[in-house]
């Protein structure tokens, strides 16, 4: 008899946390997707100095975030790998050159 109740108590803490499992799972995934459905809502990056949205420039075969204001330049990873060739260094220059009044 004592074996027959610790089985049916082990059945229950199994579904015990079977239960709890799914719910935190359920919870988690509905925390998962609020965070995404934020992050890109505020995914626009701004300017440190003056917080204004940063402006995608295309400086083949560069891909740059630069400040409306001409206060700076962002590279991604990727863009600054491809600063490594020669094209890249000239994008860049470009890019630079735009920001530097005359």
């Amino acid at each position: 008899m004592d074996a027959e109740k610790d089985r049916f108590g082990d059945k229950l803490r199994d579904l015990e946390h079977a239960r709890e499992n799914k719910y935190f799972a359920e919870r988690d995934r509905e925390l998962l997707e609020k965070l995404r459905s934020e992050g890109a809502a505020t995914q626009a990056l701004a300017c440190p100095t003056c917080g204004k949205p940063l402006a995608g420039r295309d400086e083949p075969p560069l891909r740059l975030e630069a400040c409306p204001e001409g206060h700076g330049i962002w590279l991604t990873a990727d863009a600054v790998k491809l600063l490594a060739d020669e094209p890249g260094r000239a994008a860049l220059a470009r890019a630079v050159s735009a920001l530097v009044p005359r």
